[in-house]
């Protein structure tokens, strides 16, 4: 998985028809994560333990059988938090190319590599309050979130330093929600990167059990999500629709995510429909 396209790529997860999987079945088809580590340490060592909880990845799949088998919804599981990581940490880095500055930066003096784990964690841990129930479960995900970081964590940071980490993964994690209202840059890093696992053949699952509402006909029109730096920003997202229907995904549905998440100033969006020789480009979402 390369760092330009990684994120975006179509992931294989649990199919809707395969539910009657034991346990053990589901474990032998364990997702491993990963995330270009550009030599940092840290960031390596949490990957590391996250790959190597067995709890942890039993609630990600919880997760997903929630979301998907009993709700008919989308992947919440472990494909999921997957791209969101890769997203999430391409974000990062190419903001912090641009000149802006994370937020443990800022406050803490703490470096780079840090906002890295942090983006990281939170979006490792930011839906598994969903093994619990979709309805509040991003405050679900906060008591999960705070046990699983202690041993996550564990050996990267002293127990100082930990605390901080902590902190500002479970605010990142909170301020995800719709109604979230993130106050570092790395919670709007990861609240935008959540709302960019988009990608074809993320968001299929409503429209091949027969829905056909504008959900789910825009969802399908997403082709492909391209991270890169920007023009006139630090960032530019790049959307591939097949269709135009697909901009109603990202003017109603990702204009929200984007919203307040502290990141407007810093990202400019531009969606291409192929083959109708339409072209959208959002430079501002002014809200």
């Amino acid at each position: 998985m390369t760092e330009e396209t990684g994120m975006a790529e179509h992931l294989h997860d649990e199919e809707p028809h395969e539910y009657r999987r034991s346990i053990p079945e589901r474990f032998e088809r364990r997702i491993q994560m990963s995330v270009p580590e550009r030599h940092n340490d840290k960031l390596r060592a949490l990957v590391a333990a996250a790959n190597a909880d067995d709890e942890l990845y039993g609630l990600w799949l919880a997760a997903n059988v929630n979301a998907i088998e009993r709700l008919g919804m989308t992947d919440h599981g472990p494909v999921h938090v997957k791209i969101v990581m890769n997203i999430a940490t391409r974000l990062l880095r190419l903001l912090v190319d641009g000149g802006v500055e994370p937020s443990i930066v800022r406050n803490y003096e703490m470096g780079q590599d840090d906002a890295e784990v942090v983006v990281a964690a939170a979006s490792l841990l930011h839906d598994v309050g969903m093994a619990i129930h979709r309805t509040d479960h991003e405050s679900y995900s906060l008591f999960i979130a705070r046990e699983r970081l202690g041993s996550l964590l564990s050996g990267i940071y002293d127990t100082r330093t930990a605390a901080i980490v902590k902190a500002e993964t479970l605010h990142a994690i909170i301020a995800h929600r719709s109604d979230g209202r993130p106050l570092t840059i790395e919670a709007g890093v990861v609240r935008v990167a959540d709302a960019l696992d988009m990608a074809k053949g993320r968001s299929r699952i409503p429209f091949a059990a027969g829905s056909t509402s504008i959900h789910s006909l825009s969802a399908a029109a997403v082709e492909s999500v391209h991270i890169e730096h920007g023009e006139n920003k630090p960032v530019r997202l790049r959307i591939e629709l097949s269709n135009s229907a697909g901009v109603f995904q990202l003017d109603q549905l990702f204009r929200e995510k984007l919203a307040g998440s502290g990141l407007e100033p810093y990202l400019e969006l531009e969606a291409n429909i192929d083959g109708e020789g339409e072209k959208r480009l959002f430079q501002e979402f002014r809200l």
